[in-house]
């Protein structure tokens, strides 16, 4: 969070046969690719994810694949409640569901000028991660490291942990805790596992980005996400409801 200079982040031998020998290697060889073949499906169909969202994650979730608000993106549902971030490809199938640090103040809005300032010159209550819908995509921020950028104008990017992030700070125990009541850390930027971020997030989002959905801290959910609200009336269902 903070200016764009904010972020300093991111033998086998071979013998020659002839004559009767000659075929039955080939006939193995051909047994040998069938079976290569025939396991391809079952590679292909990996074990779904199990993912475990909150009422409203689950809500905008389902908003989102049957309005079809991603727009053919890739997409991320953020609870800051719970700390978590769910990641859906492009159709709508969870492909992972990982823990996070968000910004240490409370808050559902971007102070105004926030993004113009370095980081020592927020206050406390300035570094909040705004909740909304974002396009997000990938970018430059200050020292050439690459972040997924959520809210530009504001600097609020999703990254690994900083590798010059202040050692009391204990970022990564704050991400590998069981509870997300300590995951409020940063100055508003979201921090992720860095082998999600290499191994799905970017190669997801680098060609074309995607959406980015951070759920409120306090507002109403509705109020966040306006077009939510003609799913819930359609569906008969509310922000708390267990399911959609």
């Amino acid at each position: 969070m903070g200016a764009a200079a904010a972020l300093t982040i991111t033998g086998t031998m071979i013998g020659t046969t002839t004559g009767a020998h000659a075929a039955p290697k080939k006939a193995s060889a051909g047994k040998a690719k069938k079976a290569r073949a025939a396991a391809k499906p079952a590679a292909a169909s990996a074990a779904p994810v199990e993912i475990n969202p909150s009422a409203e994650a689950r809500l905008v979730a389902s908003w989102v694949l049957a309005s079809g608000d991603n727009r053919k993106l890739p997409y991320v549902v953020l609870d800051k409640k719970a700390a978590s971030l769910i990641l859906y490809d492009a159709k709508g199938k969870p492909l992972a569901q990982e823990p996070t640090l968000i910004g240490i103040a409370l808050g559902d809005e971007a102070s105004p000028g926030v993004g113009s300032k370095k980081l020592g010159d927020l206050g406390p209550a300035e570094k909040t991660t705004p909740a909304g819908r974002f396009l997000a995509k990938f970018g430059y921020a200050f020292g050439k490291q690459q972040v997924l950028w959520v809210d530009y104008t504001n600097s609020v990017a999703i990254h690994p942990i900083p590798a010059d992030a202040a050692k009391k700070e204990k970022r990564r125990e704050r991400m590998l805790s069981e509870t997300p009541d300590d995951n409020r850390i940063t100055f508003g930027c979201i921090n992720v596992p860095r082998a999600f971020y290499g191994s799905k997030l970017r190669p997801l989002f680098q060609k074309g980005g995607g959406y980015v959905y951070v759920l409120p801290d306090s507002k109403p959910l509705e109020e966040v996400f306006p077009r939510l609200r003609v799913h819930a009336l359609t569906h008969g269902v509310t922000g708390d409801a267990a399911t959609p």
